[in-house]
């Protein structure tokens, strides 16, 4: 057979292409590559042995030198049987080369499931390190989120590589080095079976690499990572802050010495983010040698620091909460501050941090009250109000007279739906808006009925109380505003909801979210999900002789900004009451210390799934009825079965919804994010399945549509939307024609449904 030349650094074959041939390499080299590591094929191997008995390769393979090899013709309709009766010579290198490239594999599967072990215990050393620094350097330490969520990796026994495997094809290549035994070479079908259940034994070693694969990616975050939540953030800064006391700082320099080499030698660190973090860290050191700091000069006058002195006794007597839970909560936020470590888990803590929560809301809840009567509320209440700001020491001066300094200049815009949580309670207590649902999922009205259903209440009583204002305003500071504000915080063990400085692991201004970031956020999710916070209506006009149309209503979310210093976001209800067409409930923290956008896009994810339960109601997962819930559950329930999934698919999904804890809410939003980070930038990463479900029913924006038209991954998604759509305006045009007939104009509501369409 003819001999191809392959230059160096061209790919061979990626994975997912179709397997129809084998190689063979007489010269040069070629590197096969697998979820988190790659494997060297040398002149006498083989390429795509492994994946014999499959229609797809699961790996993929890229010229390390100038390559030469020869090709044989291969489909799983002709096994490889056929190919080895033709010639022992081709039985002896084919049976080799496999044999060699499992044992490789099997190799370096415990080379890395080592490291992922060594990895978590590397994190842990890393942060008892650190907390080790701040107590000898007598400055509270930071958590990380997440980190509290990391666990040792721990392979279920049907997940992981059975123990004998490693010894059983190393004795079958040991057995078979120099010549394959005459029985193999004269039985060519023994042979083919053995390597065909090889390639089987490939596939589930192929699963379990991207399970550890995946951990890695979970743990290494933690290290680096774009937002500055990791340990190289926790060291430097520790390191910025001892640094402005001149202190001894060489235990610390120390520490973040090895830290680099760790990151440096880890693979799956981003070396291009690495070296942008430590230009940055190397920058300000020099800056801190030089000037002897890293603080701006401050314009901040005596007067302004000496007004937020005793903070906390200007809010406590504000507030006008008896004086037993003032002094208690004094008290109690005394010893908190006294402590170094704010972020610790036992019990003494814990139940600190419970007490000080159970009070903050009773004082947040009465100082409300009093505000709403008070036309100069003082700066120190709204910062309270605002931020969760109480005590300037626990604060720390410089983020204090910052939150000061927001007082005047609120981020929110209530008219566009940004509501900071304060402003939130002012749109309860005067009527424009309704508490939201409580943690049973009851909205007021069904909590006050069911008072008066098991007697607790009268007729009478109930009557009032759904009129009573300041009712619903405290229900909604008793139910919803504790369990958000621990939930949008993130950490929830260590969750105390006054604002201090150990929580701000970002400067405070690049974390501010305001309503012209949110509102940013949301148009570039339209932008790329045109139909997101669409609803289905029904319009009628009997004086136009137009009966039931379904038209497209936008209602874009309310978004609340919850006083803490957060990392997550909440999308805590998709209508309000039955309306569906209300705005949708948004949480997020009003510092958040994660990237916005995907927030949002993470909740607006969330907001399509639920939208489509409330739709579908009991029938949202039943295929009888299409939706995008039945037919995602269906696809996460059957994937196993799915011809249009390749091998490797179905191990992604398999290692994707351990990752999700087999939720399918879960699934459905990660690939929604992916959907929209990555695929609508023309980067593919779902599967052929899941992305022809996220684009039937959250179809990308025209622009996008026009730019996708080329990819053949796209083309018959793309088709399919296209024929639908122009039966659609095709139906209105005939309705548009009928009223042009009559000289009646066309409603606004039909306008807007061609510009929904044509969208």
């Amino acid at each position: 057979m003819a001999t191809q030349s392959v230059p160096a650094g061209q790919i061979i074959y990626q994975s997912g292409q179709p397997l129809n041939s084998l190689h063979l390499i007489v010269s040069g080299a070629v590197k096969l590559f697998f979820p988190g590591g790659e494997l060297l094929l040398e002149k006498g191997d083989v390429i795509g042995l492994l994946e014999i008995g499959y229609d797809t390769h699961c790996f993929t393979y890229e010229a390390a030198a100038d390559t030469s090899i020869i090709s044989y013709p291969y489909s799983t309709d002709k096994p490889i049987g056929n190919l080895f009766a033709s010639s022992e010579d081709l039985t002896n290198l084919f049976a080799i080369s496999m044999f060699k490239q499992v044992c490789a594999l099997l190799d370096n599967y415990e080379m890395v499931k080592y490291a992922c072990s060594n990895l978590y215990q590397s994190l842990l050393d890393n942060y008892n390190e650190y907390l080790e620094l701040c107590t000898r350097y007598k400055v509270s330490p930071k958590a990380l989120p997440d980190l509290e969520n990391i666990e040792p990796l721990v392979l279920e026994t049907d997940d992981d590589i059975e123990d004998w495997l490693s010894n059983y094809y190393t004795s079958i290549r040991k057995a078979i080095s120099g010549n394959v035994p005459a029985f193999l070479t004269k039985n060519p079908w023994i042979l083919s079976g053995i390597m065909t259940k090889a390639s089987q034994d490939v596939q589930n070693i192929l699963s379990v690499f991207q399970m550890l694969s995946d951990y890695q990616s979970d743990v290494s975050i933690l290290l680096l990572n774009e937002n500055h939540l990791d340990f190289f953030d926790l060291y430097t800064s520790l390191f910025f802050r001892i640094g402005t006391k001149s202190q001894d700082s060489t235990a610390l320099s120390a520490a973040i010495s090895k830290l680099l080499i760790q990151l440096e030698s880890a693979a799956s660190i981003d070396s291009i983010l690495l070296k942008e973090r430590v230009t940055e860290y190397k920058t300000k050191l020099q800056r801190l040698e030089e000037t002897g700091s890293l603080e701006e000069e401050t314009t901040a006058s005596a007067q302004d620091v000496a007004s937020l002195s005793n903070s906390l006794d200007t809010i406590l007597d504000y507030s006008k909460c008896d004086s037993e839970v003032t002094s208690k909560f004094k008290k109690l936020l005394g010893d908190y501050k006294k402590l170094i470590d704010k972020n610790a888990t036992d019990d003494k803590c814990r139940r600190l941090r419970a007490e000080i929560t159970k009070l903050f809301y009773q004082i947040y809840e009465h100082a409300f009250f009093v505000s709403i009567e008070d036309r100069q509320i003082p700066d120190v209440l709204m910062m309270f109000f605002l931020f969760g700001y109480m005590d300037e020491e626990l604060a720390g001066m410089e983020s204090a007279l910052y939150l000061r300094s927001l007082v005047h200049n609120i981020p929110s815009d209530p008219e566009r739906g940004i509501y900071t949580v304060y402003d939130w309670f002012h749109a309860i207590y005067y009527g424009r808006k309704e508490p939201c649902r409580n943690e049973f999922d009851s909205d007021y009205t069904a909590y006050i009925h069911e008072m008066k259903v098991t007697g607790k209440i009268t007729e009478a009583k109930e009557r009032a109380l759904l009129q009573d204002q300041k009712g619903k305003t405290a229900f909604e500071i008793e139910n919803m505003f504790p369990l958000v504000n621990r939930m949008t915080f993130g950490r929830i063990s260590t969750f105390c909801p006054v604002f201090s400085e150990h929580n701000v692991l970002k400067e405070l201004p690049k974390s501010l979210v305001t309503s012209t970031s949110v509102i940013g956020c949301f148009d570039t999710i339209r932008s790329m999900d045109y139909s997101a916070y669409c609803r289905e209506v029904i319009y009628t006009s009997p004086a136009l002789g137009i009966g039931k149309e379904m038209i497209q209503v936008e209602v874009v979310p309310d978004v609340i900004l919850m006083p803490n210093v957060g990392v997550r976001g909440v999308m805590w209800q998709e209508i309000e009451g039955r309306r569906r067409t209300t705005p949708a409930r948004m949480m997020v923290s009003v510092f958040q210390m994660e990237d916005l956008e995907t927030i949002l896009v993470r909740l607006t994810g969330e907001f399509r799934w639920e939208m489509c339960r409330r739709i579908q109601g009991a029938r949202w997962n039943d295929m009888s009825e299409r939706s995008l819930t039945s037919e995602y559950c269906d696809y996460i329930q059957f994937y196993r079965k799915n011809r249009d999934l390749s091998p490797e698919a179905k191990d992604k999904i398999k290692s994707a919804l351990q990752k999700a804890k087999n939720s399918y809410k879960e699934m459905f939003v990660r690939d929604y994010i992916s959907f929209i980070l990555y695929e609508g930038k023309g980067s593919p990463r779902l599967n052929k399945v899941s992305r022809g479900i996220l684009f039937t029913y959250c179809p990308f924006a025209k622009a996008i549509r026009d730019t996708l038209a080329t990819n053949p991954l796209y083309r018959e998604i793309l088709e399919r939307y296209k024929v639908k759509n122009i039966q659609k305006l095709h139906h209105l045009e005939n309705i548009e024609q009928k009223l042009k007939n009559t000289r009646a104009n066309i409603p606004d509501e039909l306008v807007r449904q061609r510009a929904f369409l044509e969208s």
